[in-house]
């Protein structure tokens, strides 16, 4: 639960410091130390720390197990080691996956969803978008707490990057579908002339381009703000004329 405010004291200085500092509170008090040797722990952690606030709860769990069975502090350096040995990988496995894969998905679904009129939409992004990370910080952190510093097994097991790439797919097939879905013709006979068969050509094209920009490394999210960019100019230019 105290990994939820990891970025509550979000510093310039030492980062999440403090935030994880605070996640060591109740393993200190539990623990019974005398005030130095209580000390001595909650310094250990306040040193520079950051990482994705969502992969956080593997890396406390695996600190917590390490600093029980190292009876908090015979083996400090291993404890830190791991502390800012998975910092780094994390930050760029986190920020890829959730901010760069499953986030956009998340909001794609609950754009369709309110182009369709329904009231529920961001509770459908809540219900694509919560449930995974509240699984990662839920296992990773008893994952963690199990193996030690072998908790790293449980991230890399998950095999984040190639899910990304999975999820990036589907949300440009879910955009491709939702567009043909939302803007079809009433009258399916109006295929056939020229200015018809010229806008979905054009449709076409613009997914193609979206795929391909994708596969350059294009952020879903520059490509989505370019397209509601593009739709609000067309709108105006409708609206005008």
């Amino acid at each position: 639960m105290r990994s939820l405010l990891i970025h509550a004291a979000l510093n310039f200085r030492r980062m999440q410091n403090l935030g994880f500092a605070f996640t060591m509170i109740p393993l200190v008090k539990g623990s019974k130390l005398d005030p130095e040797s209580a000390s001595a722990v909650m310094t250990r952690h306040l040193q520079m720390f950051n990482t994705h606030p969502y992969l956080t709860a593997p890396v406390i769990g695996s600190v917590v197990s390490m600093e029980e069975a190292s009876a908090f502090g015979q083996d400090a350096k291993a404890v830190l080691s791991v502390k800012q040995g998975l910092m780094g990988p994390y930050a760029a496995i986190g920020d890829t996956f959730f901010w760069g894969a499953l986030r956009p998905c998340a909001g794609i679904a609950a754009a369709v969803a309110a182009f369709q009129g329904w009231i529920v939409a961001p509770l459908i992004f809540l219900l694509v978008y919560t449930p995974f990370h509240a699984w990662i910080r839920v296992g990773g952190f008893i994952e963690g707490y199990r193996k030690g510093k072998l908790g790293i097994e449980f991230i890399r097991k998950l095999n984040l990057p190639r899910l990304g790439v999975w999820i990036r797919w589907m949300s440009v097939g879910l955009l491709a579908g939702s567009c043909v879905w939302l803007f079809r013709p009433a009258d399916y006979a109006a295929l056939i002339n020229v200015r018809a068969i010229v806008i979905h050509a054009a449709a076409l094209a613009v997914i193609l381009a979206c795929v391909l920009m994708i596969r350059k490394g294009i952020s879903q999210t520059y490509i989505l703000y370019i397209a509601v960019v593009f739709f609000l100019i067309l709108s105006m230019k409708e609206y005008v004329m």
